[in-house]
């Protein structure tokens, strides 16, 4: 049976705070006894810890694969309108649950039932402190509570989830249990359509509790827990089983009567038998949708209709219309032009246009690449700055509704690219929400505004007005711009499709000289 607590209404939001520090990677290790305020329930020190012996934060592949789709579980950098700020909010659930009740197997059937390709998997146990020397020491002799929320970096953990409900990158600590710490490499997730935040602690504290958007609580019998540990314990952990038994009755029970199980009270929907109840996670997951549908914006409709009859911003350079510069647009666009002369004049032209951006930036210089046309100019940009850096983010189509989606598994970007220049390369820039989305992923790695030139052989009108009313302080260059798109929003006249002609593959069928276009977003 399905408990509905709160007819699974979505909490107030609280007003945004000021921004934290926390993401420093070296957080303090431990918090007094003032931390214990926003907690829910109240708590007391008396109880032991729990052993842990292996992490369960291993870094896996940001992949996983349904019947349907594949579903990328590190989220990406969701949809901006024309003003350059997410369109929604994303939707938050959260999942509590003692230990081993099915959190994760729930938070995984949901995530195939709601066959959304952008998801991000959240777990508790990425958050626990950092432990000082003598509290290492505490945890080597079992005298360290792991199961207390005090154990838990709450401040980091709100913060983080804030920053991804708002659409944000993060990073997220990789905790490993064998060694109480956390290590070096963080992984870096992104904002996402949904996200599943899960642990025994989810709904403990008030702060992180109002980000929440649904909360389910999966209730599996506590037999049936300690059977599961059992296994896993004595499988994966090599423990026997006096050991898991004496554990479970001594610092597992106790911490799940006295902080777990009384937040069911909060919660909006309670699952029992976790994984295997797929009558509550069908309805879950008709909620969900039924809450995504209310706040899905379709982008291409906001960009069609905006900055009509507007005159081209300030920020825009075109490149002077010489004879020469003409004459090879004219080449180019024309469908008979043969590839070994379309890439030719193309990369001359390059060339140009990459010297024109040149002289807006200083020598601190990094390239970046939209995939796969922007690759095209790549050479034109090392031809004059030898060293340089080149880092690459890849727009592939939705087939489905037609609009371009960034593989996050594909996203390459050098080193501290927060401290350089980026020169931002695209071909062809038709309705600007490809390069909207990459200006977005190079502002959550932290390049700054207005260090962000993003440079195109062609646009169109309506590309350039999205790019600059969303980032005003992005520099755009350009050999051309033309005043119209298509119905499918593609350049008219454009130059064809440039990766194809580019590279030698085939081209669209319906292709035809007073209907050239280029099929980019």
């Amino acid at each position: 049976m399905i408990v509905n607590r709160l007819a699974m209404s979505a909490v107030s939001r609280e007003e945004r705070l000021a921004k934290m520090e926390h993401e420093d990677k070296t957080p303090k290790s431990g918090a007094g006894e003032g931390s214990l305020d926003r907690l829910l329930p109240s708590v007391s020190p008396g109880l032991s810890p729990r052993k842990r012996t292996t992490s369960q934060c291993k870094s896996e592949p940001p992949l996983l694969r349904t019947s349907k789709r594949t579903i990328y579980t590190a989220g990406r950098p969701p949809w901006y309108n024309e003003h350059g700020t997410q369109s929604k909010e994303a939707f938050v659930i959260g999942l509590c649950g003692g230990s081993a009740s099915g959190k994760t197997t729930v938070a995984r059937k949901i995530i195939e039932a709601l066959d959304v390709p952008w998801v991000v998997l959240l777990s508790m146990d990425s958050f626990y402190k950092v432990l000082s020397s003598e509290q290492q020491s505490r945890a080597a002799s079992n005298d360290y509570n792991f199961d207390h929320p005090d154990a838990f970096d709450f401040d980091l953990l709100t913060h983080t989830v804030r920053k991804l409900k708002q659409g944000k990158s993060v990073k997220i600590p990789v905790y490993d249990f064998t060694t109480h710490g956390r290590q070096k490499d963080w992984k870096t997730v992104y904002g996402a359509s949904v996200i599943i935040f899960e642990g025994i602690m989810a709904f403990a504290d008030k702060e992180l509790l109002q980000l929440l958007d649904m909360k389910i609580f999966v209730e599996t019998d506590s037999d049936i827990r300690l059977v599961r540990r059992l296994r896993r314990d004595i499988t994966e952990r090599g423990r026997d089983i006096e050991g898991v038994i004496k554990q479970y009755n001594k610092f597992v029970k106790p911490a799940f009567e006295q902080y777990i199980e009384p937040t069911m009270r909060l919660a909006d929907i309670v699952v029992p038998r976790g994984g295997g109840n797929m009558v509550a996670i069908d309805l879950i997951v008709q909620h969900v949708h039924s809450q995504l549908e209310e706040r899905e914006l379709s982008v291409r409709a906001a960009l069609a209709s905006a900055h009509q009859a507007q005159p081209l911003p300030q920020t825009l350079s075109v490149l002077e219309s010489t004879p020469q510069v003409r004459g090879m647009h004219t080449i180019i666009r024309n469908k008979e032009t043969s590839r070994d002369e379309f890439i030719f004049y193309s990369k001359r032209l390059m060339r140009l246009l990459i010297e024109r951006a040149l002289s807006f930036l200083p020598s601190q210089i990094t390239g970046v690449s939209i995939l796969r046309a922007g690759e095209t100019m790549e050479p034109a940009l090392r031809a004059v700055c030898k060293d340089v850096r080149i880092g690459k983010i890849l727009i592939q189509t939705n087939q489905d509704t037609g609009e371009p989606e960034v593989q996050l598994h594909y996203l390459r970007l050098p080193k501290d690219i927060s401290e350089d220049h980026v020169i931002l390369m695209d071909c062809t820039v038709s309705t600007g929400a490809a390069a909207m989305m990459a200006v977005r992923v190079l502002l959550d790695h932290d390049v700054q505004e207005d260090k962000i030139l993003l440079v195109s052989l062609l646009m169109a009108e309506m590309g350039v007005h999205s790019v600059a009313y969303a980032f005003p302080q992005v520099k755009i260059i350009t050999t051309a711009v033309d005043k119209k798109v298509n119905d499918l929003f593609h350049i008219i006249p454009g130059i064809g499709n440039f990766g194809d002609r580019y590279f030698g593959t085939d081209a669209p069928p319906d292709w035809s000289d007073e209907d050239m276009d280029e099929p980019s977003y």
